[in-house]
């Protein structure tokens, strides 16, 4: 059976794709050791086999896999992604993202923080990795400035915000790949074509290059998919809204107030012919 080319064309990116990116390239222990030793280039004594990956699935109620958390050499390691969309709030992520961290981490050594003895925990180190412009904003955020006013506050968390720079790095290679592809879905929308373009323009520039070349059919994969997440939520949301139209609705003209044309202006979602059925109903209930 053929493919309609109607709906190959009409395939999508995922909303997430820059996310599911993040997750597959730094899952590889070699890039990870590269984010790390690009983070601490003194630490000469890291390999693959010392990191420990603690990434936690799930923790947030968005579910999304832009979080990375791993240990090496008694440190906590934890980067939270921001893309091209600013917010403070990202600290609130990374607070809830280092409390189960070291939930977990005391479960899995078998450390019982009830009890008399002092446990011990890797030192933590917070990152936030921002893709969009760096503009006037930040080169470290700290929770009781953004949300306290600078106050002594009971707990403090503080974490280094890395932009795009002039280095070759592996982090910068994913903050470039992130703008490429932002690039490419402006100029051909969320589709397989700003994928594959994405994929050419950074192999060219030799950004991600050797991960693109090692894994292109997987990277096309996670950031296509045959239902848009953002159009089913943006679907969702307009349900919400319309039954929440049409609950407001139902009462004015319970009311019988307003003319269905004056409900009709309070309430837009709802046409005029809609607004008349809803008032048959209402007649036949009363």
């Amino acid at each position: 059976m053929q493919d309609n080319p109607k709906q190959t064309q009409e395939i999508k990116a995922k909303r997430t794709a820059k996310n599911s990116v993040f997750f597959d390239l730094f899952q590889n222990k070699r890039y990870l050791l590269k984010l790390y030793k690009t983070l601490h280039p003194e630490d000469e004594t890291a390999t693959e086999d010392s990191l420990t990956d603690v990434t936690i699935t799930n923790v947030l109620t968005d579910n999304l896999y832009n979080d990375l958390g791993f240990i090496a050499n008694n440190k906590l390691m934890i980067l939270v992604e921001a893309q091209s969309t600013w917010t403070v709030n990202i600290l609130v992520r990374v607070l809830l993202y280092l409390a189960q961290s070291y939930h977990e981490y005391f479960q899995r050594t078998c450390q019982d923080y009830y009890k008399s003895k002092k446990v011990k925990m890797p030192k933590p180190e917070l990152y936030v990795i921002f893709t969009g412009n760096k503009g006037r904003k930040p080169e470290k955020l700290l929770l009781s400035e953004e949300f306290f006013e600078s106050a002594d506050i009971g707990i403090e968390v503080k974490a280094k915000v890395i932009y795009e720079s002039d280095t070759d790095d592996i982090i910068n290679q994913y903050i470039i790949f992130c703008k490429v592809f932002n690039e490419q879905t402006k100029q051909h929308g969320m589709t397989q074509k700003a994928v594959t373009e994405t994929i050419r323009i950074c192999k060219d520039r030799n950004v991600l290059k050797e991960y693109l070349l090692d894994r292109e059919k997987e990277v096309v994969t996670i950031m296509m998919s045959l239902f848009d997440e953002e159009q089913i939520m943006k679907s969702f949301i307009k349900s919400e809204r319309r039954d929440e139209a049409r609950e407001t609705a139902e009462r004015m003209i319970k009311m019988g107030k307003l003319s269905l044309d004056e409900v009709a202006l309070c309430v837009p979602l709802l046409s005029l012919d809609e607004l008349k059925e809803l008032e048959a109903e209402v007649m036949q209930l009363a």
